[in-house]
């Protein structure tokens, strides 16, 4: 039987550890979202969150991609 595993590239490593940043964050401010965090205009977790996972989707070519 095949795996389906594959190995993650830097991009997704780096967006992987981001996510874990916010979620334990959101688990000390006990929110299931940082909408229901009073810190979501100006957090430095979400923005790097926020940051890693377009870094991701255009891998580090910057450009070209709108929210």
């Amino acid at each position: 039987m095949a795996s389906a595993e594959r190995t993650l590239d830097r991009w997704e490593l780096a967006r992987e550890e981001a996510k874990r940043k916010l979620l334990a964050c959101q688990q000390e401010h006990n929110v299931d979202s940082c909408m229901k965090c009073e810190k979501v205009l100006g957090c430095e977790i979400r923005s790097e969150y926020v940051k890693k996972v377009y870094e991701s989707m255009n891998r580090g070519e910057g450009g070209g991609f709108e929210f």
